[in-house]
């Protein structure tokens, strides 16, 4: 526990100068779901998310940091680079998940394959796709894939940001060989309303966590969350 608290209490130092956007998540999956308790399925849940272009590609990650009454219970990242040395939509991407829990276990995974991106003309809207092998450290069965997809979506002017993910992997687990896991999003962005200051970046909205066979959970689940987001220039 204490490893975690350090480890989140850097990330926030570290991170917060570069971040994107930071967002707070009330979880309602105890509500939906008697089996959950609070120590499988914590109350708040805290993004760090960032993301740059550059002409070589592009870097990415996002720290989610879970809260329970006891305090700070878990941290973990995704951090990936895509990189790409010529005119084309493909780009090679490189990935790796971890992080640190005082109530489940986080393998550390390394993943590699190729990605391909689209964006509309105005950036108002685009999609990607990544096809991957992964290796799952010290797990019994470390040779692995997964499929990735994400996209984003402004809409009505600005004020409303539909975004998401969706992955499908294979990981032996207690039900089976595969899982998957998506998280739609859908925001209102306050500052594009004109009762708001152009300046003013908080959006409120939600996260839908849709899941199978996921986190030692059998079969299907879907947990959605109430949010704020506040976004940096």
């Amino acid at each position: 526990m204490k490893k975690t608290l350090l480890l989140g209490l850097f990330l926030c130092m570290a991170f917060r100068a570069v971040a994107q956007n930071v967002q707070l998540h009330y979880d309602f999956g105890r509500s939906i779901y008697s089996e959950l308790d609070e120590e499988s399925r914590p109350l708040l849940t805290g993004t760090v998310e960032y993301m740059k272009a550059d002409k070589w590609g592009s870097s990415y990650f996002f720290v989610d940091f879970d809260w329970t009454r006891k305090g700070l219970a878990s941290a973990y990242t995704e951090i990936s680079r895509e990189l790409k040395f010529w005119d084309a939509p493909f780009a090679a991407h490189f990935e790796y998940n971890g992080g640190l829990s005082n109530v489940v276990s986080f393998d550390n995974a390394y993943l590699a394959g190729p990605s391909y991106a689209w964006n509309n003309a105005d950036f108002t809207g685009g999609f990607g796709l990544s096809i991957m092998y992964k290796y799952i450290q010290k797990h019994e069965d470390p040779n692995n894939f997964q499929v990735t997809a994400t996209w984003y979506a402004h809409c009505v002017g600005g004020k409303l940001t539909c975004s998401g993910f969706a992955d499908f992997w294979r990981e032996k687990n207690p039900h089976g060989y595969f899982i998957f896991m998506s998280e739609p999003q859908f925001w209102l962005n306050l500052n594009k309303f004109k009762a708001f200051d152009s300046q003013f970046n908080l959006s409120v909205g939600t996260e839908i966590e849709l899941t199978y066979d996921f986190s030692f959970r059998d079969g299907f689940y879907a947990i959605p969350t109430l949010a704020l987001k506040w976004s940096f220039d």
